[in-house]
């Protein structure tokens, strides 16, 4: 989220697309309510399915599922074409007035510089034209044909309304209104918001899906504002914690790169990660980058760290590839690993195409699943009727259940949606043999090292090295892993004028504190300040309000406790806010105060290095992406890898993701729409959260049986009446469900033919309270996001037929 539950109240529109957080995330949509009732905020809601969001809404519009670019871009088109932007908020905070490179192109649905045997893009005409100092160059009154906004003008101008409808299959008078509605908070006293889910990152082009709200909220001014930004809604309790620690493959913690094979050096490393500031009066906070850094790689190896070894680079792993869901399922699959640790995951009902994801599991030498539950996973092996091809005498797997603890029966921190980090405390031990997370990572951790002692092996070094100082090495507290995410002081350190700032030995109170040089370690460079010599500032629970609901004595939020991220846009170029009534920050002559933590020095006076985007090397919000994503600068629609279009109407030589992600071997379990002609999208169900709590008998009560939505102009085709048993099929395997007949999913018209929707829960397995079920993702494709690999579990293709 760039701002957090709470301001969702402050907002005069709603966007809900991509998510459904009436249903998924119940508890925080009071906010919505709150907006719509005290606000009088219209809610809207784009979806596949009438959802339970819709329920309460002003507006519902359906979308096709995976059309989604096409209606958020129809809108950037609505937006220019009809004037309704913030015109002085997008001169001065987004790249509109940059010039690119001429030769960059965009043709036939390809941008320039892609290699079709690669099926990857040579991004570097994705990039500004520089001047003689190498800062981009400009042309403020956004009339050179190159700057980014008449780009931006030409590529949407496809997008129209007509164009909209027919892809997306939403009704035009009802796509007009959303625009409008939309439109009208392009005025410096009114404010919209986006809320999206894995409704959008669940795609083959989800990362587009999401930067084409954050374009539109640029071009609105909603950035930065009380009651504006873009804000995803997490799906469990701690995901943005987990990204925050670096959950990718290719990530370190605090969002850093997490080196590649072809920097060999520190030097190099340090050198292709750190860009350079691209505007002459830019301040480019990645500039600190080698002190995060530093900091993390003391953190890692203590006092083996030195400058002398590049403060331990060699030890640190380097990637080649990316080792996401879909990589690892298909090294498992070819028999390339030996072994998988599970750790609160379930990767049978995760990974795509479940039946490919078991006998992958079956080629493993040993599995290992730390989890308090018996999740599928944990006994893929046993054949649980139809819904398993896999021959258990066939599997040599061993497999290792250990029982780890939940949530609230242990010490630790939550981030939310909002990046608060919230501390809680155990309600009650684990039980039986079940141990906390940190104990059994550790013993395994502490027996690996003895081994290694032992018997030495490959690179030793980078576990024998590994700093583990915790008073108890085998169950490290959760109070001493806080303290070392949010870092210490391992020298005095002093500020530029030589005064002391912390002694040795204290904790951080902020990331502008860490150093380069090894005399600060820092796990987190984004948690600096969680945990500082006034002690845990997650823990605090005053909930005061310091207006406009911004609450910063409750727990602590990243980075530095900003409740509003780039809120230096809430104010005009002089530090004069937008909007008095939503006042987050301003200048008063000297200094910059308001309900919220500024984005940069309080001292700093507009006009000279407060541009609101400081962690982009040019300081303006990007329109036009330079060279940060795989598939292009501008969002662009793609069919989904399963179609139910034989081309795309854009450009029907270029119909689907030219840089998707698809194996061979994945490319021939690909099904047609002749023979599965109906969109299938999964979704989620309030009673069964994930596959966690359909192990509790009350609420397997209340949703006790499989079922799959299917709208009534396709039930009566197939003589479907509620209740029937269906089977639903694609070309990787089948379910079996009852129907639930409904009016909540429409027949659209999609470029000139009808297309029906069948709606997935996800819930349902073979562990559990509720009755068994077959896995959701039996039918889902094993096909990637181009730039988080992330799979395509929200349009795809099945037929359906009785039972």
């Amino acid at each position: 989220m760039t701002n957090n539950w709470v301001d969702i109240k402050n907002a005069n529109v709603v966007l809900i697309m991509g998510g459904n957080p009436a249903e998924a995330h119940p508890v925080g949509f009071k906010w919505v309510i709150e907006a719509k009732i005290r606000n009088g905020a219209k809610v809207i809601v784009v979806d596949p399915r009438f959802n339970r969001s819709a329920s309460v809404a002003d507006i519902y519009a359906p979308v096709r599922a995976g059309s989604d670019i096409t209606f958020l871009m129809g809108m950037v088109n609505y937006l220019l074409t009809h004037d309704r932007i913030q015109h002085e908020y997008v001169r001065a905070y987004t790249n509109a007035s940059l010039i690119v490179r001429d030769d960059y192109r965009f043709d036939d649905g390809l941008f320039s510089g892609y290699d079709a045997k690669t099926k990857r893009y040579d991004r570097s005409s994705w990039a500004y034209e520089l001047d003689a100092q190498g800062h981009a160059r400009r042309d403020l009154s956004l009339s050179h044909p190159r700057c980014v906004f008449n780009l931006l003008k030409q590529h949407v101008s496809r997008y129209t309304p007509d164009m909209v409808s027919q892809l997306c299959g939403t009704p035009v008078e009802d796509f007009l209104e959303i625009c409008e509605i939309m439109a009208s908070t392009s005025v410096p006293d009114k404010t919209a918001t986006f809320l999206y889910a894995l409704g959008w990152t669940h795609h083959t082009t989800g990362a587009q899906m999401i930067r084409g709200s954050g374009m539109i909220q640029l071009l609105l001014g909603n950035v930065g504002m009380a009651g504006g930004g873009v804000n995803a809604l997490r799906g469990h309790s701690n995901i943005q914690g987990y990204t925050d620690l670096g959950l990718l493959s290719q990530r370190l913690p605090g969002y850093m790169n997490l080196p590649s094979d072809e920097q060999h050096d520190l030097a190099t490393y340090l050198a292709q990660t750190t860009p350079a500031a691209q505007l002459p009066e830019q301040v480019n906070y990645y500039q600190h980058t080698p002190k995060f850094f530093v900091s993390l790689m003391k953190s890692l190896y203590g006092e083996k760290a030195t400058a002398a070894n590049d403060w331990g680079f060699d030890w640190l792993p380097k990637w080649d590839e990316s080792y996401d869901v879909l990589n690892f399922a298909n090294r498992m699959y070819d028999g390339k690993v030996n072994g998988y640790i599970a750790q609160g995951f379930n990767p049978i009902a995760a990974f795509p195409d479940k039946n490919k994801a078991a006998a992958a599991l079956a080629k493993l030498k040993f599995l290992v699943i730390i989890d308090p539950l018996a999740t599928e996973t944990s006994s893929f092996w046993q054949n649980h009727g139809e819904s398993n091809d896999v021959d258990p005498a066939q599997i040599q797997t061993e497999v290792f259940r250990l029982p780890s603890s939940c949530f609230a029966e242990e010490n630790g921190s939550i981030v939310n949606s909002g990046r608060w980090l919230q501390w809680h405390w155990a309600g009650a031990a684990p039980p039986g043999e079940a141990w906390h997370d940190g104990k059994i990572l550790g013993h395994l951790f502490m027996k690996l090292r003895e081994l290694y002692r032992q018997e030495g092996g490959a690179c030793p070094e980078q576990v024998l090295n590994m700093a583990w100082d915790y008073k108890d090495p085998y169950d490290p507290d959760p109070e001493e892993v806080a303290k070392e995410s949010n870092g210490y002081a391992l020298a005095d350190l002093h500020d530029e004028q030589g005064k002391l700032i912390l002694r040795k030995g204290q904790l951080l109170d902020n990331f502008g504190q860490l150093r380069d040089d090894g005399s600060t370690q820092c796990f987190n460079w984004v948690f600096a300040g969680c945990w500082t010599e006034a002690g845990n500032q997650m823990a605090r629970r005053d909930n005061a309000d310091s207006g406009l609901g911004c609450t910063p004595g409750w727990a602590w939020a990243w980075p530095q406790n900003r409740r509003i991220l780039y809120n230096r846009a809430s104010a005009d170029p002089q530090g004069k806010p937008w909007d008095p009534k939503r006042k987050v920050i301003s200048w008063d002559g000297e200094r910059w105060s308001g309900i919220d933590v500024p984005d940069f020095p309080v001292t700093v006076a507009p006009g000279t290095q407060t541009s609101p985007f400081i962690m982009l090397p040019e300081g303006v919000g990007r329109l036009f992406s330079v060279g940060a994503m795989n598939d292009g600068p501008f969002p662009e629609h793609y069919e989904p890898t399963e179609s139910p279009l034989a081309s795309n109407p854009l450009h029907p030589a270029v119909s689907k993701s030219p840089t998707a992600r698809l194996y061979d071997g994945d490319r021939a379990r690909m099904g047609s729409r002749e023979e599965f002609p109906h969109v299938a999208t999964t979704y989620s169900i309030t009673e069964l959260f994930r596959h966690w709590t359909k192990h509790s008998r009350l609420n397997a009560i209340v949703q006790p049986e499989q079922f799959v939505e299917i709208g009534e102009a396709l039930a009566r085709d197939k003589g479907i009446v509620q209740g029937d048993l269906v089977k639903v099929s694609t070309k990787r395997g089948y379910i079996k469900a009852k129907a639930v007949v409904t009016k909540r999913i429409r027949r659209l018209q999609i470029d000139g033919q009808p297309v029906d929707t069948i709606g997935i829960p996800c819930h349902w397995g073979f562990e559990g309270a509720t009755r068994k079920g077959f896995l959701a993702n039996t039918l889902t494709p094993g096909v990637g996001e181009s730039n988080t690999n992330t799979p395509e579990y929200k349009a795809f293709l099945v037929s359906v037929e009785k039972a």
